[in-house]
């Protein structure tokens, strides 16, 4: 249930209640698409630094360990040891990435493993089983992530076999949360938006799917190539079609930036594998900018990553020591660096709760906005 707290303009602060406990919204999901986080951190360390929802994703833990295997074991949050919400992809992005190791039909999509190239099929109702057998708190629908740019005709026609798609989801879904053996019956449904740049077909599919009464909606297929204008435009044109009464997921964005610009548009949740993957390269957000911590001018600085910054790291180790690690290869340059990063997100998207609460996200915006996507 997602309960409304405060609103300024079209940004808005509230409250999501999931089986695993009450997610604070405008809320960041860490990425742990195989159940654990790229860069060697824990449950553990989730939980230390701010993390609210950890997300997985559903082909890859459907190939390896395999969803049976981990339902044996109890689900998802007893394999990782993490009690608070998961939200699982429904896989369908990672399928569709797989362009010539795919064949599309009404009842799903056939493809090769990109593990050891075994055929696999999954459609509406092996997605839901898939993501039942993890106990997901949140369970995203099946759907066809749609390349930008891609012809007009194309989009209709993926979009219609998508609100079909997700209606066999819904239905398939509550029949698993109705055995007596279900991981988490409590799992909600997620419906996704499609329909590229196109604003018209966009706003046609999300008032079709909010038509099905979900737990949540989310915006797909964004941040896949188009200007950060269009994303932009195309979040404006569906939001106002959006059920006011439940959460909106924006799928894979993005850099700090556009998170705020996106909360301002209206959006509650979002996911980015950016900051885990920019720090492995050495890649650190800090409240000035990004920062390259492999450069030279770092090799004798004393001073933390961000003065500014309360993580573990920053606490602890100095710029110079970081880069060293870099330089030396060593494991722990990656585990600190994703540390921080992560720890940066959840730390803007408290910030970002706070000045909701207290009416000043509009200044809040105005500062930060522009600033902390710039390189140092």
């Amino acid at each position: 249930m997602y309960t409304l707290l405060k609103q300024e303009g079209r940004a808005r602060r509230g409250s999501f209640k999931t089986p695993h406990g009450t997610v604070q919204t405008p809320v960041f999901m860490n990425v742990g698409t195989q159940g654990a986080i790229k860069g060697a951190l824990s449950a553990r360390d989730l939980k230390e630094i701010g993390c609210q929802v950890e997300l997985s994703n559903t082909y890859h833990l459907h190939v390896r360990p395999g969803d049976t295997l981990i339902k044996e074991m109890g689900g998802l949050h007893r394999f990782m040891t993490w009690n608070g919400p998961i939200l699982t992809d429904s896989g369908g992005f990672q399928i569709f990435s797989l362009a010539s190791l795919r064949k599309i039909k009404e009842e799903g999509v056939k493809f090769n493993s990109h593990v050891d190239g075994r055929h696999i099929f999954m459609g509406p109702e092996e997605s839901m089983r898939i993501q039942a057998n993890l106990g997901s708190d949140i369970a995203m629908a099946f759907d066809e992530c749609i390349k930008i740019p891609s012809p007009r005709d194309y989009v209709e026609k993926s979009c219609a076999r998508t609100v079909r798609w997700l209606e066999r989801c819904k239905t398939a879904l509550a029949a698993y949360n109705a055995e007596d053996d279900a991981v988490n019956p409590g799992q909600m449904l997620f419906g996704i938006n499609q329909g590229a740049v196109f604003h018209d077909i966009r706003i046609e599919h999300m008032r079709r799917i909010a038509e099905l009464d979900l737990p949540g909606y989310a915006i797909g297929g964004l941040a896949v190539g188009e200007s950060h204008r269009e994303m932009y435009d195309t979040i404006e044109a569906v939001e106002e079609y959006m059920p006011k009464d439940k959460p909106r997921y924006l799928m894979g964005v993005g850099t700090p930036g556009n998170i705020i610009e996106s909360v301002a548009r209206g959006v509650d949740f979002f996911d980015c594998v950016m900051p885990a993957r920019n720090g492995r390269h050495g890649h650190l957000f800090t409240w000035d900018g990004i920062i390259n911590i492999k450069n030279e001018k770092y090799a004798r600085d004393a001073e933390p990553i961000d003065p500014a910054c309360g993580c573990p790291v920053c606490r602890r180790y100095s710029r110079a020591y970081l880069r060293h690690l870099f330089k030396a290869e060593e494991m722990l340059a990656l585990r600190l660096s994703v540390m921080h990063n992560l720890y940066f997100y959840n730390t803007l998207m408290q910030r970002i709760r706070d000045a909701l609460e207290e009416g000043q996200f509009d200044s809040f915006r105005r500062q930060y906005a522009e600033i902390l996507d710039k390189r140092i």
